[in-house]
């Protein structure tokens, strides 16, 4: 028998206790896999936000708390939808683009969806005779350093504006777009009619994958939205986008006067609270590789140890036989290697799997597969076991064959 076909027959003969070596070698390895895999897109998903809405600012009901910016209306609190028009009015400097939102749950063909009720910017801009002074002055006019992502008339007339800019120019009362999920859950494209609440509304557009809450979403005109639900004249959030210049200085002190029964802050904070989870959670996977080495190793360490003691007469047999030192040191490390290679292949893909289930309930985002980041994992699982392994095969391999005779 050659050093492979001994140490498959010693696998083979084992299962239950190779499971049980492997275990806490598998189980940090998924759990290593799927944090760093939620971790790394939400930090993605930060990034891209950032870079994309600018200088933005929420207004949210007082018990809002600040979690990821596309599901700020998700709070459950409401706001009077007549804070559009006290902004509009008080003709501050750097306000852009205003939009309210209104998010309800309910069922669609049998599926759960979040209906999102949207005021298109026609009907904004209505609000104010002033805007066009206003609302589109030119960054010399206001005195900003630059506009934020401000979307013009012609911008917004698409449905997937609403991606890139968070607005719609024009929306019918009954007209929908739907998300890439739900679009595809319901089998649905544009000009197919869908019924909410026992109405009939015409689907104008789908919105392209966006990786995060609005793929799951339904957006209808916000007045529908009300009317349907019996939520008056109330909105869930509205988003402000301003003047960089403005928005970093006295725009946010102003909102906050303005409305004082209203929580007011900007996209930073936002990121800023994501950016301590998606630490917090860059610290947790440190902690779950150390608990790989330490427990993990030691677990192994010490089931090989034991194995060692257990198979003396085997081992004084083999080397009685002609085996070397170096043959019974390299058959335990065998085996210790393919339980840690074993064990982290599986726990990598239990962890990935995890992590693309998981993902957009922990942080909203979509999660794909990172091909780094998991051979990382196994690679580290395969040392880990190698190492824990060296000690103990070490010994092995220094038995004396005559006292593992006499011992027996």
């Amino acid at each position: 028998m050659n050093l492979r076909s001994i140490i498959w027959h010693e696998l083979k003969s084992r299962p239950a206790g190779v499971a049980f070596n492997s275990l806490t070698i598998f189980l940090g390895v998924a759990a290593l896999v799927a944090i760093r895999h939620v971790t790394v897109h939400s930090e993605e998903a930060v990034s891209k936000q950032l870079t994309n809405l600018g200088a933005n600012i929420l207004v949210l009901p007082k018990e809002a708390t600040l979690q990821d910016y596309y599901a700020a209306d998700q709070n459950g609190g409401t706001l009077p939808e007549e804070y559009v028009a006290e902004i509009f009015l008080a003709g501050l400097s750097g306000v852009e683009q205003v939009s309210p939102r209104l998010n309800v749950s309910t069922e669609l063909n049998g599926y759960p969806v979040a209906v999102t009720g949207i005021l298109p910017q026609s009907e904004v801009e209505s609000l104010a005779t002033w805007q066009a002074t206003t609302m589109f002055m030119t960054a010399t006019e206001t005195g900003c350093c630059t506009k934020a992502n401000v979307a013009t008339s012609d911008d917004l007339k698409v449905p997937e504006a609403l991606v890139k800019h968070r607005a719609i120019q024009n929306l019918d009362k009954k007209a929908l777009v739907l998300g890439a999920d739900i679009a595809q859950k319901l089998n649905c494209q544009a000009n197919d009619r869908l019924t909410l609440q026992d109405e009939n509304f015409t689907v104008i557009g789908v919105l392209p994958t966006t990786g995060t809450v609005d793929d799951g979403r339904v957006f209808a005109h916000l007045h529908s939205v009300q009317r349907l639900w019996k939520k008056d004249s109330t909105c869930n959030a509205i988003e402000i986008v301003g003047c960089c210049e403005d928005a970093a200085g006295n725009l946010v002190p102003q909102l906050k006067e303005l409305l004082p029964e209203a929580k007011v802050v900007t996209i930073s904070q936002v990121v800023e609270t994501q950016v301590g989870v998606n630490t917090l959670m860059a610290k947790t996977s440190w902690i779950v590789l150390a608990v790989l080495i330490i427990v993990g190793g030691a677990g192994l360490a010490g089931s090989i140890a034991s194995n060692v003691r257990e198979r003396r007469r085997e081992i004084g047999t083999l080397m009685a036989l002609g085996a070397t030192p170096g043959f019974i040191q390299k058959l335990f490390l065998g085996k210790a290697f393919v339980l840690g290679l074993c064990a982290g292949s599986i726990g990598c893909l239990v962890g990935v799997v995890a992590a693309i289930i998981a993902g957009p309930v922990w942080a909203g985002v979509a999660i794909t597969p990172l091909i780094g980041t998991s051979l990382l994992a196994i690679v580290a699982a395969t040392v880990v076991a190698l190492v824990a392994a060296w000690w103990p095969a070490h010994g092995a391999a220094r038995l004396d064959p005559c006292i593992c005779f006499r011992e027996v």
